[in-house]
C-alpha cells in the first residue's frame, strides 16, 4: 500500500518551492506554465498562448521556490503549484491579483512511507482537473489534486511501481501508466479513473518491456517504446487503439548515436492515424533539435530548434502547425512555428515558410544542416522492412467490461499482414 494521507487545506500557504525550467502546456495549448529564473532563484510564470501575441505573467510568492516544485496551467488561467515540504505534498492555485499573486490552498497529500515519491501527471484533457501519481515501494496511487470538491482525493491504486502517464480519451477518464510489477518487465496498463479499474493495454511479448509514450484520442495513434524487436535495446514503434494490426517498428525512427523522444501528435486526424504528424525531440552529439515524422512517411524530417527552446515542450494545431515555446533575453516569451510538408526533409529557414522554425538557424557546426541531423543517417529513398514482433497467444477478454468503451489491448491484435512504414 502507498501510505499517503489527505490533509485539509490550511488558511495560509507556504511559499517555498523551486525547480527547473520545465514547461507544461494545457491540452488545448491556450496556456503554459513554468518556473522562470530570476538570478539564482526561481518563480512561477504563466504564459498565455491563444492570443495574437504570447505574453508571460509572473506569479512570484513571498519567497523563491524550492527544488522539487512543479507547476501546471489550468484551462481558466490559474496555475497549480506542487510544493514538497519534507514528506508533505502541498497544492495551491496561483493567479494574478494586480501587482501581486493570489494563492488558493487546496490541501496536501502526506506520504510518510520511505521511498514514496509523488509527481504531477501530464495536464488532463479539459484543463479543469489535475492529477498526481504517488509511487511507493509496492504500489502506486492516482490522486485528484485540483478540481475536486474537498481537496485531494484518492482515485485508484495500481499494484507495482508506475511511471509515465498518457491520456487516452478527451473526457480525461482513461489514463495509461507504465507498470513495473515486482520481478517482472514493464507493461502499459489502463486505469479507468471513474471505476478505479486497472486492465492490460500493451504486451508485445511476455518478456518485453513495453511502454506507452504518447496517444492521440482523435485518431487512436499510439507511440510506443519496447525492446521486443531488439532484446536489450529500446526501439520506437507505433500502433492504433482498436486496430487489428500489431505494433510496427520503423527503421526510420532508429537514429544512430541519437536519443529520439516523441513529445506531440497532431490532433484532429479522425480515422487517419497514418497521416498524423509526430514531433520528436532528437538529442545527438552536437545538441538537440526537432524531428517530424508520420507513420505514412518513410523518413524523419530534421529542423533546427529555435534558440531558447523550452526543450521537449510543444503542441500541434489541427492544421499541422507545430508550436514551440522559447525564451531568450531578447524574447522572454515566444512561440516559434513549424510546418513540415509531406515528403520533404526540413532545413534551416524562416518561420511560416512551411519548411522550418525560427528563430535559431543551424550554423556550420549546428546539429542540423541541409536538412540532415548530425549523428543521424541520410534519408534513404527506399523503404526498410521493420522487425515484426514475436507472436503471442491471445489473452482472454477482460470481465466485467465498463460501461464506457475501452481500448482494445494490443496484445490481442492478430499478427496478420504487417504494414511496412
Amino acid at each position: 500500500m502507498t501510505a499517503c494521507a489527505i490533509e485539509s487545506p490550511s488558511t495560509g500557504a507556504d511559499d517555498g518551492g523551486s525547480g527547473g525550467s520545465r514547461c507544461a502546456l494545457t491540452a488545448d495549448g491556450a496556456y503554459a506554465a513554468r518556473l522562470a529564473p530570476a538570478g539564482d532563484c526561481w518563480f512561477p510564470e504563466r504564459w498565455t498562448l491563444d492570443g495574437p501575441e504570447p505574453y508571460a505573467v509572473p506569479l512570484p510568492g513571498n519567497q523563491p521556490e524550492e527544488p522539487g516544485t512543479q507547476v501546471q496551467p489550468l484551462a481558466d488561467g490559474r496555475v497549480l503549484i506542487h510544493r514538497l515540504i519534507e514528506r508533505r505534498h502541498a497544492f495551491s492555485l496561483l493567479y494574478p491579483t494586480g501587482p501581486g499573486t493570489g494563492e488558493l490552498p487546496l490541501g496536501a497529500v502526506e506520504c510518510p512511507e520511505p521511498g514514496t515519491r509523488l509527481t504531477l501527471l501530464p495536464p488532463a484533457p479539459g484543463g479543469t482537473r489535475a492529477y498526481a501519481l504517488a509511487v511507493g515501494p509496492r504500489s502506486s496511487t492516482v490522486w485528484l489534486v485540483a478540481g475536486g470538491a474537498f481537496g485531494p482525493e484518492r482515485l485508484a491504486e495500481v499494484p507495482g511501481r508506475c511511471s509515465g502517464g498518457v491520456w487516452l480519451d478527451r473526457a480525461g477518464r482513461m489514463l495509461a501508466l507504465d507498470r513495473e510489477p515486482a520481478g517482472g518487465p514493464v507493461k502499459a496498463v489502463v486505469v479507468d479513473l471513474e471505476r478505479a479499474l486497472v486492465s492490460p493495454l500493451l504486451q508485445i511479448t511476455p518478456a518485453s518491456s513495453d511502454r506507452l509514450l504518447l496517444a492521440d484520442p482523435d485518431s487512436g495513434l499510439l507511440l510506443i517504446s519496447s525492446d521486443a524487436p531488439s532484446p536489450g535495446q529500446e526501439r520506437l514503434g507505433w500502433g492504433v487503439l482498436g486496430s487489428t494490426l500489431p505494433v510496427r517498428f520503423p527503421e526510420s525512427l532508429r537514429l544512430p548515436n541519437c536519443a529520439v523522444t516523441p513529445f506531440a501528435i497532431q490532433p484532429g486526424q479522425v480515422l487517419m492515424p497514418e497521416n498524423c504528424a509526430v514531433a520528436l525531440r532528437v538529442d545527438g552529439p552536437l545538441g538537440s533539435w526537432v524531428g517530424v515524422w508520420r507513420p505514412a512517411g518513410r523518413q524523419v524530417s530534421h529542423f533546427p530548434a529555435p534558440a531558447g527552446w523550452l526543450t521537449g515542450a510543444g503542441l500541434w494545431t489541427r492544421d499541422g502547425v507545430l508550436r514551440l515555446p522559447y525564451a531568450t533575453e531578447e524574447t522572454p516569451c515566444g512561440v516559434a512555428e513549424l510546418t513540415a510538408p509531406w515528403g520533404e526533409t526540413g532545413g534551416a529557414g524562416a518561420a511560416g515558410s512551411g519548411t522550418a522554425v525560427a528563430p535559431g538557424e543551424a550554423g556550420p557546426e549546428g546539429p542540423v544542416r541541409d536538412g540532415t541531423a548530425a549523428g543521424a543517417p541520410e534519408a534513404s529513398p527506399e523503404p526498410t522492412e521493420p522487425d515484426p514482433p514475436e507472436p503471442v497467444e491471445p489473452q482472454p477478454p477482460l470481465s466485467p467490461e465498463p460501461v464506457m468503451a475501452r481500448p482494445v489491448p494490443l496484445q490481442q491484435a492478430p499478427l496478420g499482414r504487417l504494414v511496412t512504414n
